[in-house]
């Protein structure tokens, strides 16, 4: 008995659809990150590192770190809370409490920045009692990582959600009924079964982070040394002509985002291998 014959597209086509996808990548991908790293190092090395030793630059460079840090701990912290309610239990409205979670990716960042701006701002909602109270949210640290949470929240949540759903509830339903409290049944069998996805989230969350543009924009109210970010750093020295500046502190961004995705490489390798340990 021959062995079934498997279709596939003539040559041609193959051929043809491969080289439109590499020069698509090339265009699109490939030709942008050359392009950065070239105008970084257009000067030579030393007007390239020249360039964070600018104390405005060195000020951005640590405000989104700051704001990374606050918001990835945040987002970690409701992401595996909201996980573990959505895939654990049923309730009422859980598929509109799924929907919430992905609103940052249908809502712009600068309609986000906005909102608070609406909430926040002297004539917003709140603004009349933060002053009245010496609280300052915009144009200062706490508004930017409040920009910076709400479009980076469903990255970790979206990570463990479908992990969680696979898992089940056995193990968790195995160790409470051998006496294990809800704390310790997190720590021994939830968190080891997805401290992958947990990491793969983490990362996501950090790397849009340090790249948020659009709402730390509208919140940030561009206060050199104060409260621009790296991303609203490069814009104002592309803006005053600083090309080489501009692209040195562009590149270190493209570094980490080159960084992110040989880490979310190796972290859903590590998810699948997990999974067909499991399954074997």
């Amino acid at each position: 008995m021959s062995s079934p014959r498997r279709l596939t597209e003539p040559f041609g086509v193959r051929l043809v659809v491969t080289l439109l996808v590499l020069a698509f990548l090339a265009l699109f991908l490939v030709v942008p990150l050359v392009a950065v790293f070239y105008e970084a190092f257009a000067q030579g090395s030393r007007a390239y590192f020249a360039a964070f030793k600018d104390p405005n630059a060195l000020a951005a460079i640590r405000l989104s770190l700051y704001a990374t840090a606050i918001a990835v701990l945040l987002n970690t912290a409701f992401g595996i809370m909201a996980a573990w309610l959505l895939s654990k239990f049923n309730f009422f409205g859980k598929g509109f409490l799924t929907t919430l979670i992905d609103l940052p990716f249908a809502v712009s960042p600068v309609i986000a920045g906005l909102i608070f701006v609406l909430l926040f701002g002297l004539q917003g909602w709140f603004g009349p009692w933060l002053v009245d109270h010496n609280v300052r949210i915009l144009f200062a640290l706490p508004g930017i990582v409040l920009a910076t949470t709400f479009v980076t929240f469903p990255f970790v949540a979206r990570e463990l959600i479908p992990i969680m759903q696979a898992q089940g509830t056995e193990e968790e339903e195995a160790a409470r009924v051998l006496g294990a409290g809800g704390f310790m049944t997190f720590l021994k069998i939830t968190l080891p079964n997805i401290r992958w996805a947990l990491l793969s989230g983490i990362v996501l969350c950090s790397a849009r982070a340090l790249g948020e543009f659009g709402a730390v924009s509208v919140v940030s109210g561009h206060i050199r040394g104060e409260t621009n970010t790296l991303p609203l750093h490069i814009e104002i020295l592309y803006n005053e002509y600083q090309f080489q500046a501009a692209f040195a502190c562009a590149s270190l961004l493209t570094l980490l985002a080159l960084v992110t995705l040989l880490l979310k490489a190796y972290l859903e390798w590590r998810i699948q291998s997990a999974s067909s340990q499991e399954r074997a």
